[in-house]
């Protein structure tokens, strides 16, 4: 496949990250929506919305009413995380907070490695309307854990006014603790995104490949989740430094090597081990200046990793669909001042 080809074929895979950007748009919104209700009744909300939008998927008489309804669920899906993060912050001993936070992520990864598979496998042998009946189902018994098990009392603080949660990012502490998730899954994800039509087009390998490739890749993305965890119980920031000089080598050895799709092969795997990292280490970061200083502002520190992860993400896959290749000194660049902001 010529270089023109390629583009064209990764211009129409840039769907992949139309996702992250409609994440990156309703959850801050709806964060700031939260104020002081409980949270508890919040998260009820919107676990109902996200049923509600499986059940519209399952009876969908149109391709419209279909889409309609993953637009639905997508809208629902990141401030549910971020609540589920906040109590699971407040409810856990610090002694053990990182660890319930790096589960919370490792939900993704789980999600990729068992999940999807599930679902596909299912849809092939009972339809995928049933499919969507089971993820109803399972959300419903989900809602219901939650109502029972989650305390009733967790709120934010009291606020004259909504945008009194915007002070939390007039905090240097917070704005350069951002750039470490932004600059780092940047840099990975523009791999990630258009690794079906690298594996495929570039390195010649069959969907099937493809296939079990990913599961690797998600079981390694899981193992970086509960690594993150562990890191992040103490001195996160200092102890993650190392990685991404690992990262940095990685990404640049793509680019060299990339006529030799045996060693690029093992290299991206080692950027999915990187990827994470720093997910719960950040977290906490933002959770704790929250506690101390900003209790108004709660729910929206818990969204930071997703909302500049998705929005940068997005802005740079879309970059590189547009630009002439996969050149990986792009996501060196970036990753580089990544570290530095990492290490200041």
């Amino acid at each position: 496949m010529t270089n023109g080809e390629l583009i064209k074929k990764l211009r129409k895979e840039r769907r992949i990250s139309q996702a992250q950007l409609a994440a990156g748009i309703s959850t801050p919104i709806l964060s700031l929506l939260v104020g002081e209700h409980r949270l508890n009744r919040v998260i009820g909300l919107t676990m109902a919305v996200f049923i509600f939008g499986n059940i519209l998927s399952a009876i969908a008489p149109t391709f419209f009413v279909l889409i309609l309804s993953r637009i639905i669920t997508a809208l629902v899906a990141g401030i549910t995380i971020s609540i589920a993060i906040t109590f699971a912050t407040f409810i856990t001993p610090k002694a053990k907070q990182a660890w319930i936070v790096s589960w919370v992520f490792s939900g993704f990864s789980i999600a990729s490695v068992f999940g999807v598979p599930t679902g596909t496998w299912l849809s092939s042998k009972v339809g995928w309307r049933l499919t969507f009946w089971i993820i109803a189902i399972l959300s419903t018994l989900v809602l219901v854990a939650f109502q029972l098990a989650l305390p009733h009392n967790l709120k934010q603080k009291k606020v004259e006014h909504f945008t009194d949660q915007f002070k939390i990012l007039t905090d240097k502490r917070i704005l350069l603790g951002i750039f470490v998730p932004v600059l780092s899954l940047g840099s990975v994800y523009i791999i990630y995104t258009y690794i079906t039509p690298i594996l495929t087009d570039s390195f010649g390998h069959s969907i099937n490949f493809v296939t079990i490739y990913l599961v690797i890749y998600g079981i390694v993305s899981l193992m970086s989740n509960q690594t993150a965890g562990r890191l992040a119980s103490k001195n996160g920031f200092q102890r993650i430094f190392k990685f991404y000089i690992v990262q940095i080598l990685a990404l640049l050895g793509i680019s060299v090597f990339f006529k030799m799709p045996i060693i690029d092969l093992v290299l991206i795997i080692l950027l999915g081990f990187t990827i994470y990292l720093a997910g719960a280490t950040c977290q906490l970061f933002y959770m704790h200046i929250a506690e101390e200083k900003y209790p108004q502002s709660l729910v929206l520190a818990s969204t930071f990793n997703p909302i500049f992860s998705n929005w940068w993400c997005h802005l740079y896959c879309h970059f590189i669909g547009n630009s002439l290749g996969l050149n990986s000194s792009h996501s060196i660049i970036i990753n580089l001042k990544g570290v530095i902001y990492e290490k200041f």
